[in-house]
């Protein structure tokens, strides 16, 4: 017999078992191996590290058949993951984006094919082909725009300056290539997007999201960034190395990666792009389905990816011969990563978001998917082929002349063809020091790499690429771009080789993400004179300004050198540095660090080896950054006294007029 306080305990756990997991006899019907794979791929990345926790859902037919939590969301509290648990999603906010874009499509006030200087005159650029750039060119990832406004946008608190500050460093910032012409993936487009939709329905974009999108389809879990969310449940981001807790993280480009949700909310979201539809018009909504090809399409192999209004893919071969269209978007964040799929002709769809940049949700939530489509008898289950090393076979004496130079956005590295042994070898070189990576075999018109993964090069309007092949998608995607030798190479008024920067301009409340940023080298590559290796390579245009030279590479930055006070300083983009040979020594005792009006970060540097301790105030913060660049202490995860070797940064951020304390103690041996 159970008494009363035993009977409550039972119906206590009853609940927190029932919201832990959506999933019963009847409604997974048809669902038994997709559910399976979801629980046995999801534990398989907790288990190895990679992911600290995650969430999954699936909608068949309108209804949800399965939704699990994986793994705590708080563990200091234990407080386990559960089906309302709410998750940054990432980069899937563009198709968020998208749709209010078409919703105000179908209102009469925006039309996609529009410049977008018609919504908002005051973008600007200093390359005049930004005229062209158009309403559509912003959602599909071809206008050509740099990449990313990404300082102080991932933090732990928003910035209500993100907007204004993406239009600054436009407004100084030239293009990749002309509009329309390559894809090339952008998050600032998608800033671009959401300050359209300000303008035009005279709303803040979260506003008009909650009264057009998550009101009517009744998405009560999705909203701003979990950092900004106050009394809901939230899955905490754990370091994996560490397992220190971080703040909450909150991004303050909505439109391009801000925004937050369960998976089962994210899959009622994807429902309406299905039969379901009960946002849009007949037209917009096969519009926001259909590919958005750039005119480079068709140039690859195998298909590129068939992006759409905010999707990453509207297309997906192996499901397109089967007669079925598949849309996909992944999303990453600093501190989460996530995807999802759909198949609105069947009303099925498939959502992975874990926490933790690497959590593996774009592989485990197609092998749901896969599993889904199998279980529900529309398409046949593959059985993967053996991997046997290929057998190298001669290089064509032709593709020698593809030896050189390739970098992608922050990364370069050199090629080199040996054509005795039939290989070509991969030498990173970052800081002008080589070092043998990846080798590669030929075979039948591939280059396989250890993994058995193909790429090859080819050639397109006088520009090399080296192709990746997914064997997943079935899909070429351009991986890096040959460097061009210059024929008259330029120099900049200052000789940047084997020279240290620090950040001047990073928020305290920046997130950890950003730590890679803020001590920084750069340096001259005797083999490529005319470029610089500063944020990733810069092709050397005049005395102060060195460009990016590569029309189909994400992120790339621009390279300023600007004058204060007597010192040359550098801008990336929007992140600004100063000579780090200039930092003030640490002294032994206090020392009371002053953010001047400007509220530039302040920096300090141990002459010989200290213990650090720090008095910060409110909204302060203090890194400490070890002779190799690595981070020792972060005030905004750590506490206590830290060993400073000899030799060691110290950032000092807060606000105008903040005084910051560090205080060394020599280390006595």
């Amino acid at each position: 017999m159970t008494n009363a306080r035993g009977l409550s305990v039972i119906v206590l756990i009853c609940m927190i078992l029932s919201t832990m997991t959506i999933c019963s006899a009847e409604n997974t019907s048809g669902c038994d191996g997709a559910i399976k794979t979801a629980r046995s791929e999801i534990w398989r990345s907790i288990n190895s590290g990679g992911c600290g926790s995650a969430t999954a859902a699936i909608m068949v037919d309108g209804a949800i058949v399965y939704a699990e939590g994986f793994g705590m969301a708080d563990r200091e509290k234990a407080i386990p993951v559960d089906t309302e648990t709410i998750f940054n999603m990432g980069s899937i906010s563009k198709v968020y984006d998208a749709a209010a874009i078409m919703l105000l499509v179908d209102d009469g006030k925006i039309s996609l094919d529009k410049p977008v200087t018609e919504y908002l005159p005051e973008f600007r650029m200093a390359d005049k082909r930004y005229r062209d750039i158009t309403v559509r060119m912003t959602l599909n990832h071809t206008s050509g725009l740099p990449g990313t406004e990404g300082a102080n946008t991932f933090a732990f608190a928003y910035n209500d300056n993100a907007m204004k500050e993406t239009l600054e460093t436009l407004a100084h910032s030239h293009l990749k290539h002309d509009p329309g012409k390559l894809y090339a993936y952008c998050n600032d487009g998608f800033s671009l997007a959401e300050m359209i939709v300000e303008r035009v329905s005279g709303m803040k974009f979260r506003d008009f999201l909650q009264q057009r999108v998550f009101q009517p389809l009744d998405l009560k879990n999705t909203g701003v960034s979990v950092g900004e969310l106050k009394g809901r449940k939230r899955a905490a981001y754990y370091e994996p190395k560490t397992g220190k807790k971080e703040p909450f993280e909150a991004i303050s480009i909505l439109g391009a990666g801000g925004l937050s949700c369960t998976a089962v909310d994210l899959c009622r979201f994807l429902d309406t792009f299905s039969a379901n539809n009960r946002l849009f018009s007949k037209t917009s909504l096969e519009e926001i389905k259909k590919p958005q090809p750039s005119s480079f399409h068709g140039r690859l192999r195998a298909p590129d990816m068939a992006l759409g209004l905010g999707w990453d893919m509207t297309e997906l071969p192996r499901y397109k011969t089967a007669g079925l269209q598949v849309l996909g978007k992944s999303g990453g964040t600093g501190n989460y990563s996530s995807m999802c799929y759909t198949v609105p002709d069947k009303r099925i769809s498939v959502a992975v978001i874990g926490s933790g940049p690497h959590s593996g949700a774009m592989e485990i939530a197609l092998k749901i998917l896969d599993a889904v489509l199998v279980d529900r008898g529309l398409i046949k289950k593959e059985t993967k082929p053996l991997s046997i090393p290929v057998k190298p076979e001669k290089i064509p004496h032709e593709l020698a002349s593809y030896a050189g130079y390739y970098a992608d956005g922050n990364h370069y590295c050199r090629m080199a063809f040996d054509m005795e042994k039939n290989t070509v070898t991969l030498f990173t070189a970052e800081g002008g020091a080589e070092k043998p990576g990846m080798s590669l075999v030929y075979n039948g018109r591939y280059f396989y790499d250890a993994g058995g993964n193909r790429h090859y090069f080819m050639s397109v309007n006088g520009n090399d690429y080296y192709v990746g092949c997914s064997d997943n998608f079935r899909n070429d995607m351009i991986s890096m771009q040959k460097v061009k030798p210059f024929v008259k190479p330029g120099t900049l008024k200052m000789n940047l080789d084997g020279r240290k920067w620090v950040r001047r301009n990073a928020s305290p409340l920046e997130g950890t993400g950003g730590r890679d940023t803020y001590f920084v080298r750069s340096s001259l590559i005797r083999e490529l004179p005319g470029y610089v290796e500063f944020g990733g390579l810069k092709k050397i245009e005049s005395p102060d300004f060195a460009g990016m030279p590569f029309d189909a590479i994400r992120d790339q930055t621009e390279l300023r050198l600007i004058d204060r006070a007597g010192e040359t300083w550098a801008q990336l983009s929007d992140i600004i540095y100063s000579p780090a040979e200039s930092v003030k020594a640490l002294k032994a005792g206090e020392n009371s660090v002053k953010i001047g009006k400007d509220g530039y970060d302040e920096w300090l540097k141990t002459e010989s080896d200290m213990i650090v301790s720090v008095k910060i105030p409110g909204n302060g913060r203090v890194v400490v950054i070890s002779p190799e660049a690595e981070v020792k202490y972060d005030s905004a995860v750590d506490t206590g006294e830290v060993y400073a070797p000899k030799g060691s940064y110290i950032e000092t951020a807060g606000s105008p007029d903040d005084i910051i304390t560090v205080t060394g103690k020599p280390v006595s041996r």
